[in-house]
């Protein structure tokens, strides 16, 4: 069987890790990135350090507007999987790389397998909503993470080809922690175990319009904390372009990207986690750190309703009251499975 995996940002990278090492013992596995995160802090530094094969294709793609970039990954998948005619294609989270994945293999009569598959925020503003919920209505194989994802399908009608397997990137957390443990990047910035918030802050929402961006910037500065802020390229370029350097405080620490077992490394000593990623929220909620959300909502549900994350929007006040005060009132469950998804995946995918 073969078996094609589209990938093409940050979070897909490491999705596809354990779920590619599993699906190689299984079947011919053709590793195609569209090339929506080419930086090579974004893309490289996560295929060597989580050990993923080199892609059999790289369309190039780019940054660029919505409508444009996914025309043109559609345009170059569509040529590439009639040239490799797989007989699965596979598709991670929800972003344009999903949403084009899911479309060129569905014209072409290709079934598609949809890991994370039921997730939702009920925020149809947000991009990634609209990727995700187009991309579960076109899955024939919709691979969940979690029991409400499995009802947030049901609620749409959508009960086929649904199942519950965990989630992939607990798998890659839990084999991950202890090397991620020996890197020295925290004590070469100088910083003290729980000492200091690990922040991140990169969707449309929060990063393409001054406002917001402002608030959360000057939240960071006004707290007093020191903030490790390794900061996506597009972040960094709206901070320029807003002129909005004036609001970055002297204990807010402008970091490069930093590669997954580093950010593993930053996180598990962190004090406090303040995001704007779904992923983040998740490997933050594994390893007990208590997370701030930079959000109103979020599609990993689970972690509020244990009391381990917390909803402050993009008020600077109430990320700053956050910052301060927040700490987890609940238990953590077993939500995110038992650190097997990704072999669940490999076997339903080829039938072995």
């Amino acid at each position: 069987m073969k078996v094609a995996s589209i990938v093409g940002a940050r979070p897909q990278f490491i999705k596809a890790a354990p779920v590619s090492r599993e699906l190689r013992k299984r079947a011919t596995e053709i590793l195609i990135h569209t090339g929506q995160h080419y930086d090579e802090n974004m893309s490289q530094v996560f295929f060597q350090s989580l050990g993923i094969p080199d892609p059999d294709h790289n369309l190039g793609v780019g940054s660029g507007g919505h409508g444009r970039q996914t025309g043109e990954m559609l345009s170059k998948l569509e040529e590439v999987l009639e040239q490799e005619a797989p007989d699965r294609v596979l598709v991670y989270g929800d972003t344009n790389s999903t949403l084009a994945g899911a479309l060129a293999a569905a014209k072409l009569q290709i079934p598609v397998a949809h890991v994370e598959a039921g997730l939702r925020s009920h925020n149809r503003t947000m991009p990634e909503e609209l990727n995700r919920v187009v991309t579960d209505h076109l899955a024939t194989y919709l691979f969940c993470p979690t029991k409400h994802a499995v009802e947030e399908l049901r609620n749409e009608g959508i009960r086929r080809g649904v199942h519950l397997v965990g989630d992939v990137m607990y798998d890659l957390a839990l084999t991950s922690a202890q090397v991620a443990a020996k890197r020295p990047i925290r004590t070469d910035l100088g910083l003290e175990p729980k000492g200091y918030v690990l922040a991140t802050v990169h969707r449309a929402g929060s990063v393409d319009r001054k406002e917001p961006l402002a608030a959360i910037l000057s939240a960071f500065t006004q707290s007093g904390l020191t903030i490790v802020f390794p900061v996506h390229p597009r972040t960094r370029r709206r901070i320029t372009e807003f002129g909005l350097e004036r609001l970055v405080g002297p204990k807010v620490r402008l970091l490069e990207p930093v590669g997954y077992l580093d950010f593993l490394a930053l996180l598990l000593e962190a004090g406090r986690v303040a995001t704007d990623s779904g992923g983040v929220q998740k490997e933050a909620y594994f390893f007990g750190i208590p997370c701030v959300t930079l959000r109103d909502e979020t599609e990993w549900v689970e972690t509020v309703e244990d009391g381990w994350n917390h909803l402050a929007g993009t008020e600077e006040g109430e990320i700053r009251r956050a910052l301060l005060t927040f700490n987890p009132t609940g238990t953590k469950g077993a939500s995110f499975g038992d650190g097997r998804a990704s072999e669940r995946i490999a076997e339903l995918v080829t039938g072995t």
